[in-house]
């Protein structure tokens, strides 16, 4: 029996990467699928109307409230009633914490707060009438770790996973758990920004005392494919007893920080 079957599944930052590979292993269990991304997802949905898989395309930008009141309620009227967000959007910024901009600042705290805020709470006041449902959001270690030139990132992703553990607190009552996966390097587009070399994906797994960064014990970089699957395992019924938990998939490169 198929775990999402019928169920209204919506991913956030479906476009690429993680959410991409959420939307595929979603759509491998029989949910109900809505894209939302800042990009057109239309081929995706074409490609999962082919299959076989009901799914809609939202363009939208997570850090705009009417945009995603009005997402939620479309979800609702098209689909049905949402019973799983999985949240995947975000932006990672580098730079120094001495020499960044405003401007910078700014944009990385509206989406990976503010949007991750907005969109988790429509969908948990969608839920709390249902009295069910499942919200993960998807962190990163560097919300346990300091990163040099990532300063503002780490920042972002902390409050992030903290949000997560509140509004999971929050709505414990109700049965709507919230959980949060904090992947570690993982083949991605976002990931190859950092990247400066042909040899960057062997650089991050042996690590760099210089730039005090643990390598990667697993000695692999994880794919996008290993966040999903954690990620949908959180939204089962499987993890029914699991909420306000961060799930570290990082093939132990914080050694359990």
């Amino acid at each position: 029996m198929l775990e999402f079957a019928g169920q209204v599944v919506v991913v956030s930052g479906a476009a690429q990467g993680i959410g991409a590979a959420v939307v595929a292993e979603m759509a491998a269990q029989g949910a109900l699928l809505a894209l939302l991304d800042q990009q057109d997802c239309s081929a995706q949905v074409a490609q999962l109307d082919a299959a076989g898989v009901r799914a809609i395309n939202i363009v939208l930008d997570i850090s705009a409230s009417a945009d995603v009141a009005q997402a939620i309620a479309q979800i609702e009227a098209e689909l049905g009633p949402i019973a799983v967000l999985i949240h995947a959007a975000g932006i990672l910024q580098m730079g120094s914490l001495l020499h960044m901009d405003e401007e910078a600042w700014d944009r990385l705290f509206a989406v990976n707060v503010k949007g991750c805020w907005l969109l988790c709470r429509a969908c948990a006041n969608a839920m709390a009438a249902r009295q069910q449902g499942a919200i993960v959001s998807i962190s990163s270690n560097a919300a346990h770790v300091p990163r040099l030139q990532m300063g503002a990132y780490a920042a972002s992703k902390a409050a992030h996973s903290h949000l997560l553990r509140c509004l999971g607190l929050e709505l414990a009552a109700l049965g709507i758990r919230c959980n949060s996966v904090a992947p570690g390097s993982t083949l991605t587009p976002m990931q190859q920004q950092l990247w400066d070399s042909t040899n960057s994906a062997q650089e991050v797994i042996a690590g760099s005392l210089a730039n005090y960064r643990l390598g990667i014990p697993l000695a692999r970089m994880a794919e996008a494919a290993d966040i999903a699957q954690a990620a949908c395992f959180l939204a089962s019924t499987k993890a029914r007893h699991i909420t306000m938990q961060e799930l570290v998939v990082d093939g132990g490169a914080t050694l359990g920080v």
